[in-house]
């Protein structure tokens, strides 16, 4: 369905990047969206361009262009934009001259490496549904021998305290002492998929580097170092998930962090 036909509510909040599109109806469930002055209590709400929405009472911003930036984020950090005990968060270490922006998936506390920021929430959302089927591939150090059953099981596939996890491809990289440096692929991405799995093999995840999330790399970007991917880069890699038909940013209306 077309903008001008009319679109979820929560669609076109996390088009203009305040928040992710299951986020907006939360934020519909907490009453803090509006349209046309009248507070929702559905995300079953579809408007247009002439619609007045506002978010805790402020007007929407107007959306930008589509923008995505490579960050390399360090252990020791939470993906969220706040964190009820006080933590470092990364949204909290980003340069104050980037917009508001969300991140599409996450990586846990002790993990580090590639994570794309997008201020799109429905693009983040369209990533990391898994039937658009984005290869994450992992530099994973565990205490440990990986050996050829426990390969065989994981590409199978397997079910941990009643969670079943798809099939995860393990090449073993190399041996140091009791340590010993993997490389893992895998599409779904669920809440400490990789440590959860070794974990159920005895196995303990010692270091943990996403080196690449579909088709854009780590590469040589050092820890907490960010780069926006170009739009020529974008249309390319992901022209067919997301309309970049958008508006020129306004300066004046961008949300900041």
């Amino acid at each position: 369905m077309s903008v001008e036909k009319g679109e979820r509510v929560a669609k076109v909040v996390a088009r203009a990047g305040v928040c992710s599109r299951r986020e907006a109806e939360r934020y519909i469930e907490q009453g803090r969206i509006a349209v046309n002055g009248r507070v929702l209590t559905s995300p079953a709400c579809v408007v247009t361009p002439d619609d007045v929405i506002t978010v805790d009472s402020k007007p929407l911003p107007v959306r930008e262009r589509t923008r995505v930036w490579r960050y390399y984020k360090p252990a020791g950090l939470i993906t969220s934009h706040k964190d009820p005990q006080g933590r470092p968060t990364v949204f909290d270490s980003l340069p104050d001259t980037m917009p508001r922006v969300i991140s599409v998936g996450r990586l846990d506390l002790n993990s580090e490496g590639l994570l794309l920021l997008t201020n799109d929430g429905e693009l983040a959302r369209r990533i990391e549904l898994p039937s658009t089927g984005w290869i994450r591939r992992y530099r994973v150090r565990i205490h440990g021998d990986m050996t050829t059953d426990i390969m065989a099981k994981l590409a199978q596939g397997v079910t941990v305290e009643g969670v079943r996890y798809a099939g995860v491809q393990v090449v073993v990289d190399k041996k140091q002492g009791t340590n010993t440096w993997l490389t893992v692929a895998l599409k779904e991405g669920k809440n400490r998929e990789i440590r959860r799995l070794m974990e159920s093999f005895g196995l303990k995840v010692t270091r943990l580097i996403r080196v690449s999330y579909g088709p854009f790399q780590l590469g040589a970007l050092p820890k907490g170092g960010i780069d926006e991917i170009s739009g020529k880069i974008l249309k390319e890699q992901i022209g067919g998930l997301i309309d970049f038909a958008a508006p020129a940013p306004d300066k004046k209306r961008a949300v900041k962090k």
